[in-house]
């Protein structure tokens, strides 16, 4: 028999919970997961607990988008997120961004299915991500709306992906028909900087090589990401990341601790808060897949921070939906940091 004074009976008991029949609200559900506390829902009431831990002690705050994930439509919760100051940047693939603005110009993106013949979508020009289907107009349209935005404000020197974005973001606030559908609208509009890895990697980046060929556009350094995005995480008290899957873009933000350690020589100890949603497992040795602890041996995470990090082992396009409106459920009040309108003193300061 095992003694009740055990170390490793410290925890509640679990019990079979009743569900409420009758309106039952996120933080019943959030709740159910926690007491269980077993496997990914008990990950996930971890995860909104860790989240809300991090407004309350006003920690700078990153979220991360890998992937094609606004075509499913979350765009809606980030754009929500970046309103009421409960993000303060975000690094993303360029797809999410580019899929982002089809949104704001009221652009068609439909619901499709996996099952579809490919060949007959080829032949009337609908392209696929999945079970998602987008019309080649839809396309099309969005990449003449770049072009006309740099053809119209041709810059000589070069820039970071952080003022390539807020200046689409202006530009959708003034010319889309839906700028409120758009996270990289709710980002200009809230100063909100957004840094994309691999420029190139996209349809916008393609957009910007075209303008190229014809002498005209803008040049992208990500040098200038590289240390802008350093510099945020070097002025901040605290950071923690709140990551949708992997790829480039966790790994440009866990990146900024070794570039200020291992290359700056300045010692900061690593993230403070680490939440990831992945459906990557971590023993084919990828980044997508890397867990907080594996981290910790790079310095991108401080040490011993029990309950302060978290893997959520689900589908992004399930567990952040509950994540989020877990969070603005609780209609908590913060400043916002506007952290793009500081970012070029920021730079100076490193």
């Amino acid at each position: 028999m095992v003694k009740k004074s055990s170390k490793f009976l410290k925890k509640d008991r679990i019990y079979p919970e009743i569900p409420k029949l009758s309106k039952p609200s996120i933080d019943d559900l959030i709740l159910y997961y926690s007491k269980s506390g077993a496997y990914n829902g008990g990950r996930l009431s971890e995860a909104c607990k860790i989240y809300q831990k991090m407004l309350e002690e006003d920690v700078t705050i990153c979220l991360t988008l890998s992937g094609a994930l606004t075509p499913t439509g979350i765009g809606g919760f980030i754009v929500e997120l970046i309103k009421k100051g409960l993000v303060d940047f975000i690094i993303s693939t360029g797809a999410n961004l580019y899929h982002d603005i089809h949104f704001a110009l009221d652009l068609p993106v439909y619901q499709g299915d996996f099952r579809a013949n490919d060949q007959d979508l080829l032949k009337e020009k609908i392209v696929r991500i999945y079970d998602i289907f987008l019309p080649e107009d839809t396309l099309l349209k969005t990449d003449a709306f770049i072009q006309k935005i740099f053809k119209k404000k041709p810059i000589s020197k070069p820039i970071s992906t952080s003022f390539l974005h807020n200046l689409i973001g202006k530009e959708l606030l003034i010319q889309s028909k839906r700028p409120s559908y758009s996270i990289l609208a709710a980002s200009a509009k809230n100063n909100v900087p957004i840094f994309t890895p691999s420029p190139g990697d996209s349809s916008i980046g393609m957009n910007l090589a075209k303008l190229k060929l014809q002498n005209e556009g803008i040049f992208i350094d990500t040098d200038l990401d590289i240390l802008e995005s350093t510099a945020i995480v070097k002025q901040s008290k605290k950071t923690g990341a709140i990551e949708l899957g992997g790829g480039a873009p966790k790994n440009f933000y866990m990146q900024t601790q070794p570039m200020l350690s291992q290359i700056l020589d300045i010692h900061k100890g690593g993230h403070n808060y680490f939440i990831q949603i992945t459906a990557d497992a971590p023993h084919w040795g990828g980044l997508s897949g890397a867990t907080p602890s594996e981290a910790v041996s790079w310095g991108k995470i401080k040490p011993n921070q029990l309950k302060n990090d978290v893997v959520v082992y689900c589908d992004v396009t399930i567990a952040a939906p509950i994540l989020f409106s877990y969070i603005l459920s609780k209609d908590i009040k913060r400043e916002k940091k506007k952290l793009f309108s500081k970012i070029e003193d920021s730079i100076i300061n490193l």
